[in-house]
């Protein structure tokens, strides 16, 4: 067998398996969106569940996830830039980056389930925070901070070197070069990167079950003060986000139409990471855009 035969059945088989892959994943959305779109209406993202009755929503659900993803955000970004920046520009090399970068990689394959238990006994009864959102939070940050260190890491040794070298040159510090030359340049990698990290925060279930809980209080939208047990913005409470609504449905639920409230429910949340996704990628591509039309 030649070489150019080789090649043309290995570029053959890549791209089969390529299109299979696709295929499948296609069809797995496709299977989703069909079974759980004619489920969704207005009433359906605003209403409150039912335990045993037909007609419930996944209003408190959803804005639970959206907050959960606000307050995870306000938690990993400082932290994930401050790290990613000394991992990047102040860290020597040696046994002890090496060390830290080690750890980085194994907090970024812990199972969720591992995080979870480890939120439950340090997170709520430990510090004593409870089944809450801020638990939650918490939890999720062992997840997604890695990640963004890892990704700010990266995007500032993207930053050309010679761009670097000339703002020191200058007489910059090495502070300013960072925040007013580095950064800039690679923000719109760490946005994109940000954005896909959160959509995972729609999809976790396993960690948050152990500490944001499974259960919700009945919601006051009119009562916005934090510090009430009933208010949407009390991040000490407990919350059920949309991914542990689902597991909880599909696995005890006693509502009649249980099986349509999974359905429409899995919808929303696929929905919402795919809007995750492409407004990543739209924003990247803005913020790319803007800083090469202003270079």
């Amino acid at each position: 067998m030649n070489a150019k035969l080789a090649d043309r059945i290995a570029t053959g088989v890549i791209i089969a398996v390529s299109a299979f892959i696709v295929l499948l994943l296609a069809g797995l959305l496709a299977y989703i969106l069909f079974r759980g779109v004619g489920h969704i209406s207005f009433h359906f993202l605003t209403s409150a569940p039912q335990t045993i009755k037909a007609g419930g929503g996944i209003g408190p659900q959803l804005f639970n996830s959206i907050f959960l993803l606000i307050l995870t955000l306000i938690i990993t970004v400082p932290l994930g830039l401050g790290a990613g920046i000394y991992m990047s520009e102040y860290a020597k090399p040696g046994k002890i980056t090496d060390t830290i970068r080690l750890v980085v990689e194994v907090l970024s394959s812990f199972p969720s389930i591992v995080v979870g238990l480890f939120g439950l006994l340090v997170i709520v009864q430990l510090f004593g925070f409870g089944f809450s959102l801020f638990s939650g939070a918490l939890a999720l940050t062992v997840f997604n901070l890695p990640l963004m260190v890892r990704i700010t890491e990266q995007s500032l040794r993207g930053v050309p070197r010679e761009q670097k070298e000339a703002s020191l040159a200058l007489g910059l510090s090495r502070w300013k070069t960072i925040t007013s030359v580095m950064l800039p340049i690679a923000m719109p990698t760490i946005v994109t990167g940000t954005i896909l990290a959160s959509g995972r925060v729609f999809g976790e279930a396993a960690a948050l079950l152990f500490t944001a809980g499974m259960s919700s209080p009945r919601l006051d939208f009119t009562n916005w003060n934090p510090l009430s047990p009933f208010s949407p913005l009390n991040p000490f409470r407990p919350a059920e986000t949309l991914a542990v609504h689902i597991w909880k449905i599909n696995s005890e639920g006693l509502a009649p139409d249980a099986a349509q409230i999974a359905a429409g429910a899995s919808a929303v949340l696929l929905i919402m990471v795919l809007l995750f996704n492409f407004a990543a990628r739209w924003f990247g591509r803005a913020l790319h855009r803007k800083f090469t039309a202003t270079k």
